[in-house]
Parts: C-alpha cells; structure tokens; sequence
C-alpha cells in the first residue's frame, strides 16, 4: 500500500467519524514529531482539554496525515480541528504572516520574546481577521527558537553563501531573505530535505537547534552557524466553523487549554537551545558551531531593510498596519510596558 494510499484511507477514516461516535474527539495535527516542541505544546493541550471537559484529543504529527500543505487543507475543510503550522507556509495563504520571516526584526532576548507573543497586539487583533477570512480561527503564536542555519561549508558572511543551494519554506519573503543573504533558496517539502543534503542537492537549511538535534541534521551538514537573525515562530489555528459552532464555555475552555499550553512550552524551552547544541556534538564530534560577533552579523542585518521593503510589496494590504504594529508592540516588550 502507498505512501497517498495510506493518508486516504486515514482520511476516509476521520470523515466517516466525524459526524458519529466521535462527534466528541477532536482531531489536531502539527508540523513535528510528538517530542518535539510542537508536539510538546500539542500534548499539554490534549491534556489540559481532558481534564477540563468530556472531549478527547487526538494528536497527529508530521507526517502522519500528509505534508504541511495536506493538513492546512484539512483544517479548513473541517476534517481537523485544530492545526499548528508556521507562518512559513501559511503566508501563501495569508500574505501578512510572512513579517515573521524579516530578518532581525524579532529580539534574541528571550524574554522580550516571550512578553511579545504574550502581548502584542498585531497577534492578538490585527491577525485574527486574516486568518478568519482562511476558514482559521488564531489561537495563538509562540516562538520555538532561535534558527540556526546547518551548511555543509564554513558561513562568517553572506559571501560564504554566495551560489550555495539553501533550502527553505515555500514562502516567498523567506526567498528574498536568503537572496539578500548571497544565497541560492531552494524550496522544497521537509520529507525531502535530509536526502537532498545527503546527496549535495542541496548545501544548507535552517532551523532551531532542537530540530536539528532531533532530525539528525548536523549528520549530513558540517557547520552549524548563529547568526541570530530569527526565532523559528509558529501559530495554532482551529477550523472558524467548529469554533464558532462551540458552546461559550467549551470556547473558554479551550483558550484557558492554549493559555497553560503557552506558558508551559515558554518553560520547557528554557535552556533547551544549548542542551540540543551539547547533544549534536557529542554525537557528530566534529561538527562545527559558530556564534557570530556582532561585527559579523552587520553585513547580514544590513540586509533586513531591503527584506522589509519586499514584504510591504508582497505581505497584502495590511502589510504596513502589521508591521507597524509590530514594531511597536517589540519596543513595548523592550521597554518592559
């Protein structure tokens, strides 16, 4: 049996349930594995739902009903009901949530990270319209890490990118962000990512250092560079249909779920970053991780302006309410108001 033979039937599956004994399970996929960061977010979630109501959770990593784009289409059909995927593939969908791919924009403090997740008004009610034109209900946005890029040669500047096939999301500021950067971007769907680098397809990827860790990356690249020009941000959606059609007390209830599910993954992720970096190179010895100085980083943030024009052509006519909110909603978690 297929590989699409499989997630048909699965699929067949829940649409035959849907409307029947599992009228009370409600079905929710994400982009990683069960113990990675989306998963772990996923599981507290499960739980919190569990033991405040009568519904059941069913979780769905990657993989297991289809691609990124296989369970956005799922969720806005109804077939999921809740859905946890990057502003790196919902930005073909919803040109605004590309701002998050803008390099340097989002602060490497950590906690000034988290107080504008928590907080920023451009997430909490500039966002939400957008998505609900998509069918989405936005629950909320919580950063997964800082994003480091893996390459199979030496990177200190963007020259040392220059001609290098650099895979990233389907998303096309995330393009132009590695253009300005010197590199080649080269698209192209998760599943396919460690074979092209094994096979010299192509020579680089980005992602936060838990990922790395746990996809086994750092087996098929040789340097491991922090250029600190973003943390890795993802979003959890549910289908509108089937949240407007809940009752006001299960509709709090499942926000008071993402609100525990929020702050525990803020304190799990907590020295996750370096944990990960000991673990890659106690297995790949070898390996090479380079922070760069901030002397370093400026040819690379010099890029960020030309990135940010790009996004106000092509991030849809709320572009510059967006990113104008945001900045102000980062210089509010800054100043700590």
């Amino acid at each position: 049996m297929t590989c699409k033979t499989l997630t048909a039937v699965s699929l067949a599956a829940l649409v035959l349930g849907a409307g029947t004994a599992m009228a009370d399970t409600w079905r929710y996929a994400f982009e990683e594995a069960m113990e990675e960061v989306q998963g772990k977010f996923a599981q507290k979630f499960k739980e919190e739902v569990e033991a405040n109501s009568d519904h059941e959770v069913q979780l769905f990593p990657f993989g297991t009903l289809g691609e990124s784009a296989d369970i956005m289409e799922q969720a806005q059909s109804g077939i999921l009901q809740f859905v946890d995927q990057s502003p790196g593939f919902t930005g073909a969908l919803i040109p605004e949530a590309q701002v998050f791919f803008v390099p340097y924009l989002l602060p490497a403090d950590q906690e000034q990270l988290v107080s504008f997740f928590r907080n920023s008004k451009a997430i909490k009610e500039l966002f939400p319209p957008l998505y609900a034109e998509q069918g989405l209900e936005l629950l909320t946005m919580f950063p997964e890490g800082e994003v480091m890029m893996t390459t199979t040669t030496e990177v200190t500047s963007p020259e040392d990118l220059n001609e290098v096939k650099f895979r990233v999301m389907t998303n096309p500021l995330l393009v132009s962000s590695y253009q300005s950067f010197g590199a080649t971007p080269t698209p192209l769907p998760w599943g396919e990512v460690y074979g092209a680098l094994q096979t010299g397809i192509i020579q680089g990827q980005e992602n936060p250092a838990f990922f790395i860790e746990s996809t086994k990356m750092y087996e098929v690249t040789d340097y491991i560079t922090r250029a600190g020009h973003n943390n890795f941000t993802t979003a959890v959606m549910a289908n509108k249909e089937f949240f407007d059609g809940l009752s006001a007390e299960d509709q709090q209830m499942v926000r008071d779920a993402i609100e525990a599910s929020f702050d525990y993954i803020v304190d799990y992720q907590t020295g996750l970053t370096e944990e990960s970096l000991e673990k890659i190179k106690a297995a790949k010895p070898s390996i090479t991780i380079t922070e760069l100085t901030e002397e370093q980083r400026a040819p690379f943030k010099a890029t960020a302006e030309a990135v940010e024009q790009e996004f106000l052509k092509i991030g849809g006519p709320k572009a510059q309410e967006i990113l104008d909110q945001m900045k102000a909603d980062l210089e509010a978690a800054a100043s700590g108001s």
